[in-house]
């Protein structure tokens, strides 16, 4: 007998989002700190998020693919994405790995 999964958690939807890259620097958007914070409220998944610069021309499409991910996710439903510009994206929001991939030092 299987069980099926009857809630999303904020791992799930990491793991999902850890699946959207920004095609302009290689790397996802959770390695890179783009997201700033995730809430699951039912069958919704909002999420707030940044980009590298306001003037973003790759934003479209890193915001469909957000949606996509999130939306393949079971019991998913609805899924919100909100840019916030405060605080803004810099250099220091990458993970360790992406700033050793990217070749940047401290």
């Amino acid at each position: 007998m299987s069980t099926l999964n009857t809630v999303v958690t904020l791992e799930d939807v990491i793991t999902e989002l850890s699946y959207v890259y920004d095609p302009e620097i290689g790397l996802d958007i959770v390695s890179l700190g783009l997201v700033y914070e995730v809430a699951i409220e039912e069958d919704t998944v909002k999420v707030w998020m940044t980009l590298t610069t306001p003037e973003c021309p790759v934003g479209p499409m890193i915001e469909a693919d957000v949606r996509r991910v999130l939306l393949a996710l079971p019991l998913v439903k609805n899924v919100e994405v909100d840019f916030v510009w405060d605080p803004p994206w810099d250099w220091t929001m990458l993970s360790p790995e992406a700033k050793e991939t990217l070749g940047i030092v401290e």
